[in-house]
């Protein structure tokens, strides 16, 4: 049996490849799906999506509580304010799931406004600073927690 994990990626992350490469890298999306899906444990398949919306992006958060999908979050600018993604994030985890937050960049090592996540404190673990690696991280884990 499959177990899907959703790859959720909000605001801006659309423009991955030729948003601030500096800090982002010069791969895209398609990039990220392809390295997923061949990093990916057997068992697992990725359904990666990205929204610049709020609301689809809880959405998604509501899709994994009826499913059972864990999930990969990189909430992007939604980190740093949104506290109704922070409530459905913490819908995931409090019904059992799995709920990894990830950062392409260290938000530590940047402006001081994106110093605080609302989204960390319900996550069940963050990866942040290790560029795509952060997702390969965060699906190593989950991969490791479905095995136990």
């Amino acid at each position: 049996m499959m177990t899907r994990v959703l790859v959720l990626n909000g605001p801006n992350l659309g423009r991955l490849g030729s948003r601030e490469p500096d800090v982002y890298g010069h791969q895209d999306l398609p990039a990220l799906r392809a390295l997923l899906e061949a990093e990916a444990a057997a068992g697992l398949e990725i359904d990666l999506r990205q929204t610049d919306d709020e609301g689809e992006l809880i959405g998604w958060l509501h899709e994994a509580v009826d499913t059972g999908s864990p999930v990969i979050l990189n909430p992007a600018a939604f980190t740093h304010y949104s506290y109704a993604l922070r409530d459905a994030a913490a819908l995931v985890t409090t019904a059992g799931g799995t709920l990894v937050e990830v950062h392409i960049s260290n938000p530590h090592a940047r402006e001081e406004f994106r110093h605080t996540s609302v989204i960390s404190g319900v996550a069940s673990g963050v990866v942040a600073g290790f560029g795509f690696d952060s997702y390969v991280l965060a699906l190593a884990s989950i991969g490791r927690r479905l095995a136990a």
